[in-house]
């Protein structure tokens, strides 16, 4: 199944005109830097975040706000010269709008005096390990997403207030750590491919009991569109949020008819507060860990897959699930 193939439906063209061009120049550095007090925080991050003013980077702080103001009270320049965009480290939204922040920032990057984008993240991880998980999928993806872009970005790892795993895991998705003000290589670094490859993929604990929809050997595409239609209506409350649900699932659902082999199934959970689906067909074809994160063909819109780029917009979580047997693309969100 290849869930990047299927042409969009003419609602996905509006969310595709958020994708920008980027210009691209020498690869810069991914750099974590794990700290343990504010102390600890200014010390690295800010001679770090001095040395981009004085070179003339465009220079963005993509953290929470008081963060924001420590660091900005610290280095002692006004928010015009020490920009603020949460969306960059996954703030406030998912991993393709991250993207898009990103490359909007590099495009003003580009009339600045060095050319280079310079940002301070904070990654949001969110409070459960499926919501890690995504945090994780990211930092390792933009190493491959943004590799030549002139973008130096430095994570920050608050280990007062992140789980142990999510601190561990910044040695494996930074190429370099900033250790005493001086980044070095990262023994644990793995490149994005071998690291989401390994990244565990649990299954929903919903999954172990029956479904609120089933369907084997779906017959055809507009069918199935339609009972999925028809049950996500019964368990999500919020229309807008079911209407988007509904597009991307859709969408996953198209690429598993025009480019999977048959049968196709697709299952549906719910509960009170969240709603799993899953869309599943017996290709042999995988996209690999990294699709969904951009357009497959970039600005050639034409040529379709923006299935799973659509569904990682407006789903919470997807998951690949490779198998002897096929494969399965898994879809949840918290309810609104």
């Amino acid at each position: 199944m290849s869930v990047l193939g299927a042409r969009p439906a003419l609602p996905v063209q509006r969310a595709l005109d958020e994708v920008p061009s980027s210009r691209s120049a020498g690869a810069r550095g991914h750099t974590a830097l794990v700290f343990g007090s504010d102390d600890a925080l200014l010390a690295g991050a800010v001679p770090w975040l001095e040395a981009g003013l004085a070179a003339g980077d465009v220079t963005v702080l993509s953290c929470a706000e008081d963060t924001a103001e420590l660091l900005r009270s610290a280095v002692g320049v006004p928010e015009t010269r020490l920009l603020s965009d949460p969306r960059v480290s996954m703030r406030g939204a998912r991993a393709p709008d991250a993207v898009i922040a990103t490359r909007r920032l590099l495009d003003r990057a580009a009339a600045s005096p060095s050319g280079v984008l310079r940002v301070l993240g904070t990654p949001e991880f969110g409070p459960a390990p499926r919501a890690w998980r995504e945090g994780q999928r990211y930092e390792s993806a933009v190493n491959e997403l943004l590799a030549g872009s002139p973008l130096d970005a430095l994570c920050v790892y608050d280990q007062r207030q992140l789980p142990v795993d999510v601190v561990a895991s910044a040695g494996q998705t930074h190429p370099h750590l900033l250790v005493d003000g001086v980044p070095v290589a990262s023994a644990g670094y793995l490149p994005p491919a071998q690291y989401l490859a390994a990244l565990p993929l649990p299954r929903e604990p919903m999954e172990g009991g029956p479904p609120l929809f089933a369907a084997d050997g779906a017959r055809s595409l507009g069918t199935l569109r339609h009972q999925l239609a028809a049950v996500l209506a019964t368990c999500v409350p919020d229309p807008d949020q079911c209407t988007d649900l509904h597009l991307a699932v859709s969408e996953i659902a198209a690429n598993a008819f025009r480019h999977g082999t048959p049968p196709v199934a697709a299952r549906v959970w719910a509960s009170t507060d969240r709603v799993v689906c899953t869309i599943s067909d017996c290709g042999t074809g995988f996209t690999g860990p990294l699709a969904g994160f951009q357009p497959a063909h970039g600005d050639d819109l034409s040529q379709g897959g923006m299935g799973l780029w659509l569904a990682r917009k407006l789903w919470d979580h997807v998951d690949l699930l490779p198998e002897p047997a096929g494969l399965t693309v898994r879809l949840s969100s918290a309810l609104r």
